[in-house]
């Protein structure tokens, strides 16, 4: 009876010692082979940076951490100086700490180490937004500007019309920019608000008298002013991937660009509405079937022959078999149903850090190729 008992007790430590192991091997997907079990953060780092270190999916930092949707919202903070240890036996990464006397840690948050670089993306963290057609027609509008000058910027004088003194005196200057619209369904999602820089309140009247401080534009009489919201910049939310399938388009890039690449900023197709929160990340694919692939199936400079009159040429023209060998035979030129099948290729990251309800804004983390408009963004 004894040794039953042993061999059985001897089976359930086996059966456990395996189930350990399958969890930890569980848990440990995802994990580069070569991650250091210890990783001291220095100044400079970001989570994003520090993810990649341990993970090949830098969005999965929040299993990494092994944190909860409160948690996520709030993640851990680490500093400078912290030591990351990595349990290989859980998958899981923690903060050590050396207790060599009672104290207490006294940091400043700004010295936090933040989820990307905030040199980055603190200029765009108020400035990019999405309005409606008339949301800016009741903003105080600059109706005047000194010596009557067509245009003015910073370190120029303007005068505005419907300024309250107790929003303040620090102003944006807004201008109501190209629609939004989505590529996939046409609906109109509303107006990108150019931002063209910062203005201070002189003199408050009827007609008040602002200095404008900062330019990134030209401005004009008619743009608007919009009260300058003092919200404390959020660089600490953590990666991570949408709860659920979103797909979208890139609708306009930051400065009116068609191609841009990583660390810039682009407007999507999908907001708040569509379940995308500030810290999701997205891939971005580019289709063979787009617009910019069309000068492939056409000819390059439009209709050809005697009168321009002769219709549709493909760009890939039949060649003469000079050698009459099937070695310089040519193939069928590749036509738009063709294009159509082929598939998507994916190219880069792009993470949320605005988000309004039909829209928002992400900054490009990773990209092989120029981010183009409407390239895809889904779920990675």
């Amino acid at each position: 009876m004894y040794m039953k008992n042993r061999i059985i007790s001897l089976l359930l430590a086996f059966a456990s010692a395996a189930f350990a192991v399958g969890a930890g091997a569980q848990a440990l997907q995802g994990l580069k082979p070569d991650a250091p079990e210890r990783y001291t953060v220095e100044r400079g780092d970001t989570l994003w940076g520090i993810s990649g270190r341990y993970l090949d999916k830098p969005w999965d930092w929040p299993q990494l951490w092994n944190m909860n949707r409160q948690q996520i919202r709030n993640p851990h903070r680490i500093y400078p100086g912290d030591v990351l240890v990595l349990d290989r036996t859980t998958g899981r990464l923690r903060v050590e700490t050396v207790a060599m006397s009672p104290r207490v840690r006294i940091e400043d948050l700004k010295d936090a180490v933040p989820t990307i670089p905030p040199s980055v993306i603190e200029p765009f963290i108020s400035r990019p937004m999405v309005i409606t057609e008339n949301e800016l027609d009741s903003a105080p509008k600059i109706i005047a500007t000194e010596e009557s000058r067509v245009v003015v910027g910073a370190g120029n004088i303007a005068y505005v019309k419907g300024l309250a003194k107790e929003k303040g005196d620090s102003w944006h200057i807004y201008r109501r920019g190209d629609k939004l619209v989505d590529p996939d369904t046409g609906a109109l999602l509303g107006y990108l608000g150019l931002y063209l820089g910062e203005a201070r309140v002189r003199a408050f009247g009827d007609i008040s008298r602002i200095e404008i401080i900062k330019s990134t534009q030209e401005i004009y009489t008619g743009d608007s002013l919009v009260p300058i919201t003092i919200e404390p910049p959020v660089f600490a939310y953590a990666p991570r991937a949408p709860a659920g399938k979103v797909q979208g388009r890139v609708m306009a890039l930051n400065d009116n660009l068609y191609e841009t690449g990583r660390y810039s900023v682009v407007s999507l197709s999908r907001g708040s509405k569509d379940g995308l929160e500030v810290g999701h990340v997205l891939a971005l694919y580019r289709s063979p079937n787009t617009a910019r692939y069309s000068l492939r199936t056409s000819s390059m400079l439009g209709r050809t022959g005697p009168t321009g009159n002769d219709g549709r040429r493909l760009y890939y023209e039949e060649q003469l078999n000079v050698r009459d060998s099937p070695l310089f035979n040519t193939q069928k030129p590749i036509n738009d149903a063709d294009l159509a099948k082929l598939p998507d290729e994916r190219y880069g990251l792009v993470m949320v850090f605005r988000a309004f309800e039909r829209a928002s804004f992400g900054l490009v983390m990773q990209s092989k190729l120029p981010v183009a408009i409407d390239d895809i963004v889904t779920t990675p």
